[in-house]
């Protein structure tokens, strides 16, 4: 009997092979498939192969197998300043601020969006099949004829277009004017427009040491994080590398380079590669141990982990939790100048208790209960802010600035603590914060309606959003030019504008940069045969032949994931057997 084989001979090489239907009748059979078929490192691994979703991003832990339901029909919902087709709709509604101010859905027929980074004037986002779609404008600072071609970065996308690139895709960053990517064949691109993408072709990125493991763009320079720990920075626009890319594509130009017009919706791409070495920054510095961290074991050595990058500055944060910053990247001048500091009072559990919100000497009064371990998970940054959080019901999130130093206290909002944030993204001056069940929370400056919190002129004077007073609602009323005051508490936004009924999405992804904010939700109120709807006669398509893994790296988990079937697994997860299974299916 199928039951009697080794649990980790089912986890690790039956159910991995059925088709999604299959394996969800089979989880009706008893209480051990039950069990077996909803295992969460079972789906994460289909959504990855299924999907082409790894979860990068964001420090989700569980509930993939939900996640693969939602990402069965996903939405994507953008928000704030309009301009440049930014928001990627022709036809947007009249709003009273030159932006839209509440979540409206980007239509994409028949693309399975997995997921989306917005650039400076834009959006990108990643399908299941590696495929890159933009819209907006890359870099809205310069001016382009209307039949420029995407070989100028200036050409407007007013809605979604496919980048024509060489391999699929499997992660996008972007910065103020450009976009980076990392494809299957771990090429590294970059794009200062979206018809000539260039890929570094040195020799130095093909040694493994080097392979990659993380690309980040800054506000105006890329990087590269290795899988030795290692940091790389380019900057396209500026130095060498600047010069060598305005020559080429003045060079192209006189070529009679094509333009690359959009045709049927899809933009040709032309390639060309840069042999050039990116700066290398300086090791890390020795690091103090880290206390009251929650790892019983610490055998392996000190190492960057994740980085984050933002202007003219990248955070890194360690495999034991040490959050560093570097600075003076303005060009490759300044890097023998700059180095990695350690900030303590981001990544040490005893120093955050200190803070007047879980110290309780903020006007004699305890806003937050602090964790008594801790350990800094994930960091995100963008333009002059960078977060530093951990995860789970106690999850901590801190907020720091380009000038932080080693002394300077993290800023931190009472009402985001202690929420299972499993993302937090920055624009401009506005933020956003996804937590583990769904919900999202932005705050900050209005922004032209980034915080997609609704129109002001329609939301009670008072609330997050709206005015402040009956004057200012009445000031702007007559004048159309008044702003509605910042939002200093989380609050969250809603995807059910203009519907005939209050829904409930579960939002499983989130983005923001610039004036503008993006999410991919899903619907809770969809039924759970939703999943069935998948045929076995129409699964998704599988590069490489059955569960055969379509990149030449796995994605980034910056979590290690218990694995049945790994040596130090085998024996410690053992299920009871149902010895008669019920013939209508599991009695759970």
């Amino acid at each position: 009997m199928l039951a009697d084989l080794p649990i980790e001979v089912l986890l690790d090489n039956v159910l991995p092979y059925l088709p999604v239907l299959s394996l969800v009748r089979l989880g009706q059979c008893s209480k051990l498939f039950a069990t077996l078929c909803n295992d969460d490192t079972l789906w994460k691994l289909r959504l990855y192969e299924d999907y082409n979703f790894s979860g990068q991003g964001t420090a989700r832990t569980s509930g993939w197998k939900f996640i693969y339901r939602g990402l069965f029909k996903p939405r994507v919902f953008v928000w704030g300043e309009r301009a440049n087709g930014r928001l990627g709709i022709e036809s947007l509604p009249r709003s009273f601020s030159g932006g839209i101010p509440y979540p409206i859905e980007v239509k994409l027929p028949g693309i399975r969006v997995v997921s989306l980074v917005a650039g400076g004037m834009s959006f990108h986002a990643l399908d299941s099949h590696g495929n890159v779609h933009v819209w907006g404008t890359l870099n809205g600072t310069m001016y382009a004829a209307s039949n420029s071609g995407f070989s100028n970065e200036g050409t407007r996308a007013n809605t979604p277009l496919r980048l024509a690139m060489p391999a699929p895709i499997r992660s996008i960053s972007c910065g103020r004017l450009h976009s980076s990517f990392l494809d299957s064949t771990n090429k590294i691109w970059t794009l200062t427009n979206w018809g000539r993408p260039f890929w570094l072709s040195s020799q130095i990125l093909s040694d493994p040491d080097y392979a990659p493991k993380q690309i980040e763009c800054g506000w105006a320079f890329s990087s590269l994080l290795t899988k030795s720990g290692d940091v790389f920075v380019w900057w396209p626009f500026s130095g060498a590398m600047g010069t060598l890319v305005a020559e080429k594509m003045n060079d192209m130009d006189k070529e009679g380079g094509k333009k690359a017009a959009a045709v049927y919706g899809t933009i040709p791409c032309v390639p060309w590669d840069i042999d050039m070495v990116p700066t290398r920054l300086p090791s890390i510095p020795v690091l103090p141990e880290i206390q009251n961290t929650g790892i019983e074991e610490k055998s392996e050595d000190i190492r960057l982990i994740q980085i984050a990058a933002f202007d003219n500055h990248i955070v890194g944060l360690t495999n034991y939790g040490h959050v560093l910053k570097f600075g003076a990247l303005h060009d490759e001048t300044g890097v023998p100048h700059g180095r990695w500091e350690y900030l303590p009072q981001f990544s040490e559990i005893d120093r955050i208790k200190e803070q007047p919100a879980f110290s309780g000497t903020d006007d004699g009064v305890t806003k937050v209960i602090a964790p008594q371990t801790m350990q800094i998970t994930h960091i995100s940054a963008n333009f002059l802010h960078f977060v530093a959080y951990s995860t789970g019901s106690s999850s901590i999130v801190l907020v720091g600035e380009t000038n932080t130093t080693p002394v300077t206290a993290p800023q931190v909002i009472p009402e985001i603590q202690n929420k299972s944030v499993i993302s937090v993204v920055i624009g401009d001056y506005h933020s956003a914060a996804l937590t583990a069940d769904g919900k999202l929370f932005t705050w900050g400056k209005y922004s032209k309606g980034a915080l997609g919190l609704g129109d002001p002129a329609k939301l009670d004077v008072g609330v997050p959003g709206g005015f402040a007073s009956e004057r200012d609602l009445a000031h702007f009323r007559e004048s159309r030019r008044a702003e509605p005051p910042a939002v200093s508490v989380p609050t969250e936004v809603r995807f059910d504008h203009n519907c005939a009924k209050p829904r409930d999405r579960f939002c499983f992804a989130t983005t923001a940069a610039g004036w503008h904010t993006g999410a991919l939700p899903g619907d809770d109120e969809e039924e759970e045969e939703e999943i069935e709807r998948l045929k076995e006669e129409d699964p998704p398509v599988r590069r490489g032949g059955p569960f055969r893994n379509q990149w030449e790296t796995p994605p980034i988990i910056p979590n290690p994931i218990f694995r049945l079937g790994h040596a130090a697994g085998r024996g410690q997860y053992r299920i009871p057997r149902d010895p008669q299974p019920p013939a209508g299916g599991s009695s759970q």
